[in-house]
């Protein structure tokens, strides 16, 4: 199964000639969810290969405009390609106005089943195929939450134990329904067989002040998406406008125990995006990745280093 990111776009407010406004999707097995959808997002996703049929679900961080005038174009486009599936629309419920204001912007014949799931409160948690979403309140002048994806702990199977005991073919299903099976007289525990294996986790971290829910959000993440809208020279001005820098996501990253970091969402007056790695590197040495636009970044496997 595929889990990775597909970045459609980068930009902070204002879209530069490289970088487009934001979009996000995330390939998780069965699930394509599409995180923020600015403008351009359909048009990104022709270049990525990827297919507005395959969306499961959107999630909206909050309804600032590089963050969700996209929400137009891809909501009709499910109704042009006559989606099969329900696809549910989740949002900060403050902004419920927003989101009925700009799923009909536009007059379209609606075959598309989307359906408003809203946000009502900080640790809210939606099922999801392979895990759950859980979201955050986030640290911003509107409301706006952050996403955190987990999959349930499980079981790994050790191949080189099973073959002492000799346990092969259906005897593996029986073993792991029923936790035990017996042999010969003995009884051989599933435990005894596999080891624990732990979720994996993906955090999407949108526009926001440093706050609790930012470290929530990334704890253990394998991936996490996270803005660094400025640079440390203007921490005063990301204070003030409720945003992160390159060195606030690297501390958050290493504090949390992050594997893989995707720095996003760049302000239009830093052209040289190495600068943000520069400053990520002095506050995290591990697996470290400056979005760009219509880059692909797989969820690193637990059993793999990073």
């Amino acid at each position: 199964m595929t889990r990775e990111l597909v970045i459609l776009g980068t930009a902070s407010q204002v879209p530069t000639r490289q970088r487009n406004h934001n979009g996000y999707l995330l390939r998780w097995d069965d699930e394509m969810i599409m995180f923020d959808p600015g403008e351009g997002s359909q048009r990104q996703m022709l270049f990525a290969g990827a297919s507005a049929t395959d969306l499961t679900r959107i999630c909206v961080t909050h309804f600032h405009g590089d963050h969700c005038l996209g929400l137009p174009g891809m909501i009709q486009r499910l109704s042009l390609d006559r989606v099969p599936h329900p696809v549910p629309v989740h949002f900060p419920a403050g902004g419920a106005e927003y989101f009925a204001r700009l799923r009909h912007a536009s007059s379209f014949h609606e075959t598309a089943d989307v359906r408003p799931e809203p946000v009502e409160q900080d640790g809210q948690t939606i099922p999801v195929r392979g895990g759950t979403i859980t979201a955050r309140r986030l640290h911003h002048p509107v409301e706006a939450y952050g996403y955190q994806l987990v999959e349930p702990d499980g079981r790994r199977m050790l191949p080189e134990r099973l073959a002492a005991y000799g346990i092969a073919g259906r005897a593996i299903g029986e073993l792991i329904r029923a936790g035990h099976l017996d042999l010969d007289g003995r009884r051989v525990s599933l435990a005894e067989v596999s080891e624990e294996r732990r979720g994996q986790r993906f955090a999407f971290v949108m526009d926001t002040g440093l706050c609790d829910a930012v470290y929530a959000l990334a704890e253990a993440a394998d991936l996490l998406v996270i803005e660094s809208t400025f640079l440390t020279e203007d921490a005063a001005l990301a204070a003030e406008a409720g945003h992160l820098t390159a060195a606030q996501a690297a501390r958050v990253a290493t504090e949390s125990g992050v594997r893989r970091l995707v720095l996003t969402h760049f302000s239009q007056r830093y052209p040289d995006p190495a600068r943000f790695a520069a400053e990520a590197r002095e506050h995290f040495t591990g697996d470290l990745v400056i979005a760009e636009d219509l880059g692909r970044v797989r969820v690193p496997r637990l059993s793999s280093p990073v």
